[in-house]
């Protein structure tokens, strides 16, 4: 894969919120700032997300809670990556989350929680710095 290659973001929605607006406003964000995007819906589990992680060859996954089950689905997702080797994937979360959630979210793995507001080009700008760092340090720009 050439270092030049778009970025690629899985947005998922893990457990039974079933509410996507802002999940599908940031993907809408994401792809017209170039950016490869796949979503993969409601409802999915924390093993259903990093399957398809692993199949979509993802540099980010972006999960959406607004069901108050962030403390439980986010960690669970960065586990269920992790044990399938995606140690390399960034995760960042958005949605309604308490300002007291997000340090416990952050020791979990998530790189960033962005809530209710956040301009998408914040978003992007972070996601863009992290994965160009991420390709640096992994070498001239290919996952490995």
């Amino acid at each position: 894969m050439a270092g030049d290659r778009p970025i690629r973001v899985l947005i998922a929605k893990p457990g039974l919120d079933g509410h996507d607006r802002g999940a599908k406003v940031v993907a809408r964000a994401l792809r017209d700032a170039g950016m490869e995007v796949i979503y993969s819906g409601l409802r999915a589990t924390p093993q259903e997300i990093a399957r398809a992680a692993l199949e979509e060859d993802v540099d980010v996954v972006g999960l959406s809670s607004l069901s108050g089950a962030h403390d439980h689905f986010f960690p669970a997702v960065v586990r269920a990556l992790r044990e399938a080797g995606l140690d390399d994937v960034l995760v960042i979360g958005g949605g309604v989350i308490p300002p007291d959630d997000v340090e416990a979210l952050k020791r979990a793995g998530v790189a960033e929680v962005f809530g209710p507001g956040t301009p998408t080009e914040r978003i992007v700008a972070f996601i863009r710095e992290q994965v160009a760092a991420r390709r640096q340090a992994a070498g001239a720009g290919d996952r490995p």
